[in-house]
């Protein structure tokens, strides 16, 4: 089985689990570029959790839906540089828990979130501006803007991407110049 695959089941898995407690979520890392593309090697999957009505914290969100199977197993980790914790899912699979506002939108919704395979992600916009908030910690994270960018330019809303952020990102990766051109041009027309 490929990484992708195995990636897209354990998030699909999770995915199921957080909608039947009504926890809004999507994910996001390689594996969107990856499923998109449909390339068999991914190694980076995070889900994105919003807080719920009574300000219960995401990260307890995820731990009371996942409570209830044997296929899930909350593994804290110690304080590093990590933003969220991750979650081993079958065994086979870890995806980082991140909450919503801190990676991604603050709300997830249908304008924030599309199905890919069944799973849902972030909106190529939504995905584009949390990698800019991390690209220039990982050189996947730059292939993976440039891979939306390049590819999927005319789904980007202008309006949701930093201009003073993706101008840095064009000024150190100028393959992705023309589609950033081309987005501006389309909001300005």
């Amino acid at each position: 089985m490929s990484e992708t695959r195995r990636l897209l089941e354990a998030a699909h898995a999770l995915s199921v689990l957080l909608r039947s407690r009504g926890v809004p979520h999507a994910f996001y890392g390689s594996a969107l570029t990856a499923a998109l593309a449909n390339h068999p090697h991914s190694d980076e999957i995070s889900c994105i959790v919003e807080g719920g009505q009574t300000s219960a914290h995401p990260f307890r969100r995820v731990r009371e839906a996942v409570a209830t199977s044997d296929d899930f197993a909350v593994v804290h980790s110690p304080w590093t540089n990590r933003r969220g914790f991750p979650m081993t899912v079958n065994s086979t699979a870890k995806i980082e828990i991140l909450p919503a506002g801190e990676t991604g939108p603050r709300r997830l919704d249908t304008t924030t979130i599309m199905k890919i395979h069944g799973v849902p992600f972030l909106t190529v916009t939504e995905f584009i501006r949390a990698k800019l908030k991390v690209w220039a910690m990982c050189d996947r994270d730059a292939r993976d803007i440039l891979y939306m960018m390049l590819r999927y330019w005319q789904r980007v809303d202008f309006n949701r991407i930093s201009e003073h952020d993706m101008d840095q990102f064009v000024n150190r990766n100028a393959d992705a110049a023309p589609a950033w051109f081309a987005i501006k041009k389309k909001y300005r027309a």
